[in-house]
């Protein structure tokens, strides 16, 4: 809001410098970690109260956690919408209004990318468009029931950001996590071979023990291949 009353988007495009300047601002004691990253499930993947504080879990660890950012997910709900028509031929008399949606959110997305790599503090998120070329060939973008064709694109844009190792949350029995999650390891593993991939059941009746203890033998699965290619490149330097 300004000192007019005036609000809009526009204003908050020529707030993005301060708000990354503010960020920029908090103390920082940079350290080289091994970063993880978080999708699955879109309630048990962001909630702590769904995957009993993940992130900050793999923080006290000593790990980076890196959460693609929800904005994808409401892309996707809409681009889905765009392949009805291209797919099935159906929702005619509402695709425009979808595609303005869409181009919209992408614009919006698009600003922030590059005010992100204007500033140069902050490791920008990958563009939706990017992360649509990076599944092609994988799985099929008919497969949309629950997180669907995202949930392994997500895995596939983290493997292309040099995230080697993530953490494939999903509540228990959950059939499109089971596919497009854990189902796609395989394939997902073919493309990345040094992709290192975990599937948590987060549930009531699943211990918590249990799923730290498996996330701590992936850490130190992860800190053994990350000291193993420091050892690789030291003796290629000598």
């Amino acid at each position: 809001m300004t000192s007019g009353g005036k609000a809009g988007y526009r204003y908050v495009k020529a707030n993005y410098s301060r708000i990354l300047d503010s960020f920029a601002g908090i103390p920082m004691k940079k350290t080289d970690k091994v970063k993880v990253g978080i999708v699955g499930e879109i309630f048990v993947k962001y909630s702590p109260l769904g995957n009993n504080n993940l992130e900050q879990f793999l923080v006290d660890e000593g790990a980076e956690a890196v959460v693609p950012g929800l904005l994808d997910f409401c892309l996707y709900c809409v681009y889905n919408n765009l392949l009805d028509r291209k797919l099935y031929g159906m929702q005619k008399n509402v695709q425009l209004a979808y595609r303005i949606a869409y181009r919209y959110l992408v614009d919006k997305e698009r600003d922030m990318i590059e005010a992100i790599r204007r500033h140069g503090r902050f490791e920008p998120p990958t563009l939706f468009t990017h992360t649509i070329a990076l599944v092609q060939g994988t799985i099929s973008m008919g497969v949309k029931m629950g997180e669907g064709w995202l949930l392994t694109a997500e895995m596939l844009e983290l493997a292309d950001k040099g995230v080697g190792n993530i953490v494939c949350t999903q509540p228990f029995g959950c059939l499109p996590n089971h596919i497009c999650g854990k189902g796609m390891m395989k394939p997902i593993k073919e493309k990345n071979p040094e992709i290192n991939i975990v599937a948590i059941d987060y549930d009531a009746g699943a211990t918590k023990v249990n799923q730290e203890n498996r996330l701590k033998l992936m850490l130190a699965n992860a800190r053994q291949r990350k000291e193993a290619a420091e050892a690789r490149v030291g003796a290629a330097g000598r």
